[in-house]
Formats: structure tokens, sequence, C-alpha cells
């Protein structure tokens, strides 16, 4: 029997997201984006499709790099303007049943503190369904706005975040014991002062007393995401994350990405099995090849390769606007996303990659084109490699989502691809079915757990 795909539908709370120029396109809200009714209904439609989560991506900079300023990503609508994807969540939630949220956040931009309360009250408003994509950053003007003074070296901001995760599984995971609340009406006691604990956390970057300032969520500590490809980010993902979304450009390197990310994630203690990943794609769904074709050409027409070519410098921290694109790559210094470089070596082992290259494989983000049954055989393809879940990138939204749901869904779920029903219970429940709602016992985060009396006696001294 074939292992079903997750499927997670990627967005982001502003106008261009991923597929730069058809943000004009009469068929796509994306300048609705600030309206909740537009999230809503995109909530119901996959619900409906039985998708497993939207996946919210974000920002906390502006894509800059390019042609030495910001003009073109503001002409581009390219992530800017740009809105909290949290604040959506539980308008959504509310209209969902069973639909995961995972929204991205740096952990530069919140002190973890009371990022750990925002994600609890997250966590009971959608009764266990929120997930957090920790990210670190990589635009230059995120580090300026934050009172970093530009943005912190990349092996710093990953140690910074081994830091800040800690500080949060200590505050989900060790300050309330699973049975403080207590909501005796008669005593008039709702929490028993005793079973809540400070967690006197002193370290490099927070120094952080406690307690955790809400109760015990369906899930504690919120499922993990994480999306960094570079040797500190594949580190800090086998020690922390339940899933790896991945930017492969084939299934080789797909495959090749996690088993170099199960095999870190054993070696930290971790069982293989314990990390999920989700491979990145643009999916083109139609009835027949020839309305494929038909929308593979107009949406031809309306693509901007400038906006592409802003999105990847600012990623890159590499202005493509003023280098010879025919140019190797080489062994770039770059202080941002530096996985793109590495994702390409291993797709390709043998090649020697030009910027125009990568700026080719970039643009469309390598769409999957073709019928249910055309695009079917292709996602068995990745799944083949070790993929457990598809991040669907939209061209038009709902649009791409709408044709998923309707044209690509039931085929997958003849092929027992796709799930007919939901599991039930929280996000980490739904994907890793036969779970329970918490971290297990291998992850981090369970070395902060406490328990009861025994463990209390090892608490330090508040």
């Amino acid at each position: 029997m074939p292992k079903r795909l997750l499927l997670n539908a990627f967005t982001m709370n502003c106008v261009s997201h991923i597929v730069h120029g058809l943000w004009p396109h009469p068929d796509t809200r994306q300048t609705q984006y600030t309206d909740l009714e537009t999230w809503v209904e995109l909530a119901k439609l996959l619900e409906r499709g039985k998708f497993d989560a939207v996946f919210l991506a974000d920002v906390v900079g502006v894509y800059e790099t390019y042609k030495g300023g910001r003009e073109t990503a503001v002409r581009e609508g390219l992530q800017i303007p740009v809105n909290d994807p949290s604040l959506l969540i539980p308008a959504m939630a509310y209209a969902t049943e069973h639909l995961g949220f995972a929204f991205t956040q740096s952990i530069l931009q919140e002190h973890p503190y009371n990022f750990a309360r925002r994600v609890s009250t997250l966590d009971h408003l959608t009764k266990g369904r929120v997930g957090w994509n920790i990210v670190t950053s990589y635009l230059e003007g995120a580090g300026r706005n934050l009172g970093y003074g530009g943005l912190p070296p990349h092996t710093e901001r990953y140690a910074r975040a081994e830091e800040y995760v800690e500080v949060l599984y200590k505050l989900w995971e060790g300050s309330w014991e699973d049975d403080a609340v207590i909501a005796d009406r008669a005593r008039k006691i709702y929490a028993d002062p005793s079973k809540i604990h400070d967690i006197n956390h002193v370290g490099k970057y927070y120094d952080v007393a406690g307690p955790h300032l809400s109760e015990p969520s369906p899930q504690r500590t919120p499922f993990l995401f994480q999306a960094g490809s570079s040797d500190s980010g594949r580190n800090f993902a086998a020690r922390n994350a339940e899933a790896v979304f991945l930017g492969a450009l084939n299934p080789a390197g797909a495959a090749a990405q996690i088993a170099d990310i199960r095999s870190r994630a054993q070696s930290f203690g971790r069982d293989p099995s314990d990390i999920a990943f989700f491979q990145g794609l643009v999916l083109i769904v139609g009835s027949t090849e020839a309305e494929v074709a038909r929308k593979q050409a107009e949406y031809q027409e309306w693509i901007s390769y400038d906006g592409f070519a802003a999105h990847l410098s600012g990623s890159i921290g590499i202005d493509l606007g003023a280098i010879d694109p025919d140019a190797p790559i080489g062994e770039v210094a770059s202080n941002g996303v530096r996985g793109f470089f590495k994702g390409l070596i291993e797709a390709e082992p043998n090649k020697e990659w030009t910027f125009r290259e990568l700026l080719e494989q970039r643009v469309w983000t390598q769409p999957i084109a073709g019928t249910p049954e055309q695009v079917a055989d292709e996602l068995q393809v990745w799944s083949d490699a070790g993929v457990d879940g598809i991040n669907v990138m939209y061209v038009t939204t709902p649009g791409t989502f709408a044709d998923v749901v309707d044209g690509l869904v039931p085929e997958l779920q003849r092929r027992g691809l796709a799930q007919r029903e939901y599991t039930p219970g929280t996000l980490r429940e739904k994907v890793f079915a036969g779970r329970g709602p918490r971290l297990n016992d291998r992850h981090p985060s369970a070395g902060h757990r406490i328990t009861g009396a025994k463990d209390r006696e090892q608490l330090p001294v508040s």
C-alpha cells in the first residue's frame, strides 16, 4: 500500500509570494490579502480537500539587494506590503475543524518569553492545531530594524536559535505540571501554586526567570517546522524539527537532503521517523493536456523575471543585477540563504552552476504541470525519493488550490496517496498518526519536562 502524502498550502499574508508577476491577473485574489474573508474561504476550501495545513510564510525585512535598492520589490509587491501571519489563524481555525496552521516567525523578532505565551494562546484557540516554522532571518533589513545593527552572522543566528528554543522548551514543557490546573469551584482554587515553576534560565542571549504565563495547551510545544538547508540549518533541524521544508531541484536532490538530515538526527539521539519532509512545488493541474498547455502559456505571459531576480538576490545576499550571469557560483560567501547553493550541488553534483542557471531554476520553481493522472505520477516519484509531503505553491489563489482540491486530490485519494478523512486530534497526531499530542521522549524538549514530585525536587532554587 502506498504511503500517503501530506499536503500543505504554502502562502503568505502579502501580495506576491513565490510566483511573481501574477498578482494583476483577473483570476487571483492576491490583492485581497487584507480581507479576512479571503483567508476564511481559503481555509474552508483546503479542509474540503483534506489538506493537512496552511503553511504561512513571513519575512521581517525588505528585498533590497537587487539593483542596489528596494524599488523592484515595491513595484512588484514582492513580499511588501506584508502583514502578520499569526493573526489570521484564529479566524481560519474557527471556520474549520481539522486543518492545521503553521506560521513563520524569526527568532530575532520577538523575545521568547512573550512568544511562548502567544503560541500557547494559539494552540488553545485552535485546539492543538498550530505549528511554528522556526527561521533565523536572512534579510539585512531585519537585523537593522530589530535593533541588531545589521543581520547577525549566519553561525551566530543559529547559536541564538538554539538558546531561543531551549528557553521555549523550558516554558512550554517545564513550567506548569500537567495537573497544575484544578479549577476547584468549591474551594475557589484555579491552579495549585506548588505545581507552577520558574525556569531560571540564564544564558548568553536570554535571561528568563519564568514562570510561563499560559497554562498547558493541547500540544504544549507547537508542531515544529524548520526550513534551513545550510549545514547549521540542517544540524538545527536534526535536533529540533518535526518537519523540514525542502526546496530541492529534483527527487535525487531531495533524497540526498533527507538522508543527510536523518543521519544527523540519529547522531543527536533521535529516530529517523521523528522528522517528516515536505517538498515545495508549484502544481498546475488541468482536466486535459490542452487545458494545461493553455494555462502554462497564459501564466508565462504574466511572469516577472525582474521579480524573481529581486527575490533571489535578497535571499542569497548577492545582487544578480550587478554580476556576470554566466559567472560560476563557486564558493560564494553569503550571509543569506546558503542552502540554495548546497541544494544545487546535491541535485547535480558534477555540474558547475552559473548564476544564470541558478535564476532559471528558481523562476517558476520547477512547476509540475499536467492532468491529475500526470501530476500524481510525478508526485509518486517524489514520494519514492523519501518525501513525506508537499507544500503546494500557488500561481493564482485560490485558483491553484481549487484545481488541486477538485482535480488532483481525488486522483491521489484513488491511489492511496491522499487521505480521505482526517485523523482525530492535534496537528501532531494528524501528521504522526498513532502518536500522542506531545513531543516524544527523544526530542530535546523532553529533558525540560516536570511530571511530579521527584522532578520538583531537582528544580533550581528560585
